[in-house]
């Protein structure tokens, strides 16, 4: 069965840009690569072994922004009535307010307010309306205030 990854068109965006960008470092690391082995004896060349080093970094993610732009399921946005994949959600306790996004796993990033829908906050509010209470693994309640 293949695997499936969601994600929303702007998290797509964001990798296919970082992808053209790894992919245009290529020509600079084999650059690096060729300078360090003109040097001579590799076994001691450390600057032969960082740019391999950093090659091998930047060959993998490339290999895993496609592998997730293969099997990539973009979210769509649909009615605001419940929180679903993609919504934006603005949840309030003790008069506190606390926004965030509900995308896939990989694209999760609680720095910027993207939650997965596998995290613990995801799960809780996902399907919730506004004027509902969320009751978190940790004991803390939310009401969901508004849904985008």
């Amino acid at each position: 069965m293949a695997k499936t990854v969601s994600i929303t068109a702007a998290g797509r965006a964001d990798l296919e840009k970082e992808l053209e960008s790894l992919k245009a470092r290529r020509p600079e690391i084999a650059e690096k690569i060729a300078t360090a082995r003109s040097y001579g004896d590799l076994s001691e060349n450390e600057d032969y072994t960082a740019a391999r080093g950093e090659q091998k970094v930047i060959e993998g993610r490339i290999l895993e922004i496609e592998d997730i732009l293969l099997h990539a399921k973009i979210i769509e946005s649909g009615k605001k009535e419940k929180v679903a994949m993609g919504s934006t959600v603005t949840l309030e306790s003790d008069g506190k307010k606390n926004t965030y996004t509900l995308v896939g796993a990989v694209e999760a990033n609680p720095l910027e307010g993207k939650i997965s829908n596998e995290s613990p906050i995801g799960v809780a509010i996902f399907g919730k309306k506004v004027g509902e209470e969320v009751k978190l693994p940790n004991g803390k309640t939310f009401k969901v205030t508004e849904i985008n």
